[in-house]
């Protein structure tokens, strides 16, 4: 389709320079204003932060530039408190993140002077791995994760967590600590305690990836959209958050039976780049409208439709 839209626009313009060279000053000047509409969209946008949230942002950038060629879209997976940093520093127009912008963040934006607006884009469902070879590990519980993640000075053994288990050590493989799903973890897991100084920690999600496919004692985790795409050399664990062990699925992430590890994912976009910047306009009406579709495309669950609509309605609100 988008071939056709194209050439369906060529043929516009070439109309409008035809009617333009046959017609009189007045509709001369309404062929202008044909071919001005029909002039592509220009831009560059620079976007950060989560380096779960890149695949969606991926997807989007890449659709959206097939579509708009002379819009240069740059996307970055520093971590969400990364991409804020840079946000704060007012080197990207938009800013992604698997967790709420925190209070200090907000703050310093305040005083910077810059306003922006959440838009929520998909579920996440932080998925805990370990490796394929592993074939004791059925399920576990917040009390046996607090266990094996909570820093003790000393490692850590299987059989530490639950009687039966071998006496082996294990390789722990966490986000880094710029990661909102770090963040997340450390809150709703580890209840903001230390976590052990002996596990492995990168921004880049596909690192933890091959730890723990590496490894027959490793255990990591991180976005459900990796798990998803590394599923055939990996095994999710069940986890216990007092109701039973639940697997992250697309059911159980969207209706939150998978707690307390389901979660929102966010992008935070400038209100200045919003009113004033054309391309940033047209990206982020893009990025809302194609959002549900293509987090599913690369591994998330949707948000009710009300949602993408309520942030249609704030992006149009602060158009100029």
């Amino acid at each position: 389709m988008k071939p056709v839209k194209v050439l369906a626009v060529s043929a516009m313009i070439g109309s409008a320079l035809v009617l333009g060279a046959c017609g009189d000053s007045g509709s001369g000047e309404k062929s202008a204003q044909s071919s001005e509409t029909d002039k592509q969209m220009q831009g560059n946008i620079k976007i950060d932060g989560s380096s779960t949230v890149y695949p969606i942002m991926e997807a989007v950038s890449e659709e959206y530039m097939m579509e708009q060629p002379d819009v240069k879209v740059t996307v970055g997976f520093s971590g969400t408190g990364g991409g804020f940093e840079k946000f704060i520093a007012g080197e990207t127009q938009m800013s992604n993140a698997s967790r709420p912008i925190k209070d200090e963040e907000k703050a310093k934006l305040e005083e910077k002077g810059i306003d922006f607006t959440e838009v929520p884009l998909a579920y996440d469902g932080l998925s805990v791995v370990i490796n394929k070879e592993n074939d004791f590990v059925d399920k576990l519980t917040i009390e046996e994760l607090q266990k094996m993640w909570v820093d003790n000075g000393k490692p850590k053994k299987w059989s530490d967590i639950r009687e039966g288990w071998p006496e082996e050590e294990i390789k722990l493989y966490s986000p880094g600590t710029d990661s909102g799903t770090y963040d997340y973890f450390n809150e709703v897991i580890l209840e903001d305690q230390q976590i052990d100084k002996g596990a492995t920690l990168s921004e880049d999600d596909n690192v933890l990836v091959q730890g723990v496919t590496g490894d027959k004692n490793a255990i990591g985790y991180f976005g459900y959209a990796y798990y998803l795409e590394n599923k055939d050399k990996l095994k999710v664990v069940p986890v216990d958050g007092g109701k039973g062990a639940v697997e992250p699925t697309n059911e159980t992430i969207e209706s939150g039976e998978y707690a307390p590890l389901s979660r929102p994912l966010y992008t935070y976009v400038a209100n200045k780049a919003l009113a004033e910047d054309k391309a940033v306009q047209d990206y982020t009406t893009f990025l809302v409208e194609n959002a549900g579709a293509l987090a599913e495309d690369v591994g998330y669950v949707k948000l009710p439709e009300e949602e993408y609509k309520k942030s249609l309605d704030a992006i149009e609100s602060l158009k100029k």
